[in-house]
């Protein structure tokens, strides 16, 4: 094991074997990110004392592991593209913001715009999400083992968002192709989500989503929610007369 402690700069492990241990008690963010963007595939990094620091381990290209030990500030593991990010505690506002592709899990809440505008990748959280959790996602799967706040999945373009406790007002809002799966109850749907059916093709995603964010709820309790598809196209009832 290696650990880094320096000021300014951080060196990755020179083998793939020796993780590295990196104390934010000591060393300063910026060391840490540039250390995990010269990083190669492979490596594994533990970081300790993150003290609720903010953008903890962003833009990550390599299929490396980080696992975070601690609570994480805002913009945790954003513009993820590879490898696997574990935060034991709670992440800030803006959790893997852009995801483009690999996983981010946090084993405590998180807090507003999980996930936002993510456009690929797999974010697990295992408590609750604050409000607009994946607002504007364009491809991200996200599961959320407890309940998501208010304007959740606003605009929400592609991908799936799984919800195994309640869900807050506005849900879906003006939603385009997402789909949202809720286990428990949904406070009010926003404009043009509504209630469709599940068929055995969303219930083998969602099997699929639930087994890869280790959880074993049974598909067959949620429901499924989606785009009426009324306000992308054009009705004469909604313009405005001059």
């Amino acid at each position: 094991m290696v650990t880094l402690t320096a000021p300014e700069t951080l060196e990755p492990a020179a083998t793939a074997e020796a993780p590295t241990v990196v104390d934010l008690a000591d060393a300063p963010v910026r060391g840490l990110n540039q250390a995990l963007h010269d990083a190669v595939d492979g490596q594994s990094w533990t970081v300790s004392n993150p003290g609720g620091k903010h953008s903890l381990a962003v833009g990550i290209t390599a299929d490396v592991t980080v696992t975070i030990d601690g609570h994480a500030g805002y913009y945790a593991a954003g513009m993820h593209q590879k490898g696997t990010v574990t935060v034991n505690g709670n992440a800030g506002v803006g959790l893997a913001e852009n995801i483009m592709s690999g996983t981010v899990h946090v084993t405590g809440d998180a807090s507003q715009s999980a996930a936002a505008t993510g456009q690929g990748g797999l974010v697990v959280i295992d408590g609750n999400a604050g409000a607009r959790c994946g607002i504007s996602m364009k491809g991200v799967d996200i599961v959320v083992g407890g309940n998501i706040g208010h304007m959740s999945a606003f605009m929400a373009q592609a991908g799936r968002l799984v919800v195994c406790g309640d869900a807050g007002d506005a849900l879906g809002d003006s939603i385009y192709e997402a789909r949202i799966y809720v286990k428990g109850t949904v406070a009010s749907l926003g404009a043009d989500c509504i209630e469709k059916p599940l068929r055995e093709e969303h219930l083998a995603e969602l099997a699929e989503l639930l087994d890869a964010a280790g959880r074993t709820d049974n598909p067959a309790d949620f429901r499924r929610y989606g785009s009426a598809r009324n306000l992308y196209h054009f009705h004469v009832d909604n313009s405005t007369a001059y």
